[in-house]
């Protein structure tokens, strides 16, 4: 069957075409004044007949689609599925119908994404993926958005439009000060990020910090690898096989933790009491896990709605000077740390 057109409604409720669309609209502009006898024939007609708008008609009437786009590196970790539950959530209530691709960390993938959604009808974007701008290709294609006035807003600072940001350089910093108050000298990083230039902030500040203590950085202590729970288990489990193990591990995210977590366990390990754990992004997770895992937060839920506000104001006012709120993420303490063990 034939989907229904207004022309059908009008044929069944013997109205004209013009008529029901005033009464979809909601308006007749002055120019025909409707009944309500009127409004409800063609109401009934549309519920009889399943009649549903045209989505895509109706946005080249209003220049409106009522569609936001949102690109996450990863939505297999529950951090970025935060970001995607604030952003849906504030959406629903405003109207809008949120379009979600996920480059899951793949280079070429996540340019293919991008340059799709700009070819795309849409209000705006939200990028929580900046990796993918790394390209010539790709910052070509943002070039081209921002030229045809598409409102667009980063969770990060990285490319001159409005952004919502948080680094974790500062606590990262306030990481490394606690397990060095408690005895810590030996900490491991485990640096999993697929190979890209993200997690940078935790990185250097590890280092940093580790040269004003006067801790010589030990390569061997940094495991560079991907971002998931078996990529933490694999390299957790490298790192306290060395030698030397390390008294306590960073992991730059909490699945990565999780899995340490699990080859601590696999290896006769007690935590914290022979080994300390520190994640980050506070998943809701992580505050049920056996020990609850210390963890850092920039509480993504939050920084999703501000997101969703922030590129509302700028389609309603594209002619806004840049917005940026910048907020600080914090050390949460739980079981998984302790002294080091003598």
């Amino acid at each position: 069957m034939n989907r229904p057109t207004q022309v059908d409604v009008a044929r069944l409720a013997g109205v004209s075409r013009a008529t029901v669309s005033y009464v979809l609209n909601g308006a007749t502009d002055g120019h025909m004044p409707i009944s309500g006898e009127t409004q409800r024939r063609v109401l009934d007609a549309i519920e009889e007949l399943g009649y549903q708008p045209d989505a895509r008609a109706q946005a080249l009437r209003s220049g409106s689609t009522k569609t936001i786009a949102l690109i996450v590196p990863d939505l297999r970790n529950p951090h970025f599925c935060e970001y995607a539950i604030a952003i849906e959530q504030e959406a629903r209530a405003s109207g809008y119908h949120v379009l979600v691709s996920s480059t899951t960390l793949n280079d070429e993938y996540a340019a293919d994404i991008f340059k799709d959604l700009a070819g795309r009808r849409m209000d705006g974007l939200i990028l929580a993926s900046s990796f993918i701008l790394e390209s010539t290709e790709s910052q070509a294609t943002l070039a081209r958005m921002r030229e045809r006035g598409l409102p667009i807003v980063e969770l990060n600072d990285l490319y001159g439009v409005d952004a919502v940001g948080t680094d974790y350089r500062e606590a990262t910093k306030e990481v490394m000060s606690y397990l060095l108050s408690l005895q810590h000298r030996r900490i491991g990083l485990i640096y999993g990020t697929g190979g890209h230039e993200l997690a940078e902030d935790r990185l250097e500040s590890y280092k940093e910090s580790l040269d004003a203590a006067n801790i010589s950085i030990d390569t061997d202590l940094i495991i560079l690898c991907g971002p998931g729970i078996e990529d933490g288990y694999q390299a957790s489990s490298q790192l306290l096989q060395l030698p030397t193990r390390p008294t306590a591990i960073i992991c730059v995210n909490d699945l990565l933790a999780i899995g340490a977590l699990r080859a601590a366990l696999d290896l006769g390990l007690r935590v914290p009491n022979d080994l300390s754990l520190v994640g980050y992004d506070d998943i809701p997770m992580a505050n049920f896990l056996v020990p609850r895992l210390t963890s850092v937060t920039k509480d993504a839920f939050t920084l999703g709605k501000q997101a969703f506000a922030m590129l509302m104001a700028r389609i309603h006012d594209p002619d806004l000077p840049r917005q940026r709120i910048h907020s600080q993420a914090r050390l949460i303490i739980r079981e998984s740390t302790g002294r080091a063990p003598v």
